[in-house]
């Protein structure tokens, strides 16, 4: 396939098969296997695990491969389905991350929770892309936009819900990718990051005959569908 929003190559980090299949189909690519890498595919679709620390230990892998192999990658996507945040985003909704936040990362204290940003040992925010953003937007009117929460625990309770939303009122949706991707390709000079979620749930009590988990692969699959025909 030619290279995607004009970017000259483009890598593409999801957490799971599923969500990647889901990528490749709306792509046109079909299966995709580990050659795409070393051939210099204009994208590379991975499922890199779940959780920041796996997703950033994948993209950096992808990212020095292509380094060394070239060329190199100046676009990276986290992408896969999502928690979405009852009336922000809807269930089959669709989600274009201004922010990625590590909502969980920092440490619990008498006063509640102290995230890294007020414990003084960095920031526990990475933005998108702007031009990139843009670009997305353009592309997709539908999507709703604002920051996305990375957690490497899913919330699952009411109450976890209103304290996740009292520290982060306009989050959109949570994931568990996004902060990791991002911090990995942070770390490369001139590449582009963003990240893109479709919504299976609502975010909150844990109820799994509520998920809508093909739904929301399907349009993911749509999504990048639209994307490769621009």
């Amino acid at each position: 396939m030619r290279p995607l929003l004009g970017y000259s190559r483009t890598l593409i980090v999801t957490a799971v098969a599923a969500e990647r299949e889901s990528v490749l189909a709306g792509l046109g690519l079909g299966e995709q296997g580990p050659e795409a890498l070393e051939e210099g595919a204009p994208v590379v679709v991975v499922a890199g695990g779940v959780g920041p620390a796996a997703s950033a230990a994948a993209t950096s892998q992808h990212l020095t491969t292509a380094m060394h192999m070239g060329p190199a990658f100046d676009l990276v996507l986290s992408a896969g389905i999502a928690g979405g945040f009852a009336g922000r985003v809807e269930i089959g909704g669709l989600v274009v991350a201004t922010e990625s936040i590590a909502a969980d990362l920092g440490a619990e204290g008498p006063d509640g929770f102290l995230s890294v940003d007020e414990l003084g040992f960095g920031s526990s925010r990475l933005d998108a892309d702007p031009q990139l953003l843009r670009t997305l937007r353009l592309a997709l009117p539908e999507a709703v936009g604002g920051p996305v929460l990375t957690v490497s625990t899913v919330t699952g309770s009411t109450q976890s819900k209103e304290l996740v939303q009292k520290r982060h009122p306009d989050a959109v949706a949570e994931g568990m990718e996004g902060f990791g991707v991002a911090s990995a390709a942070r770390l490369w000079p001139g590449t582009a990051f963003g990240e893109i979620r479709t919504v299976s749930n609502a975010v909150g009590p844990r109820d799994r005959a509520a998920w809508r988990i093909p739904q929301a692969l399907s349009v993911l699959r749509e999504v990048f569908g639209a994307l490769a025909a621009r």
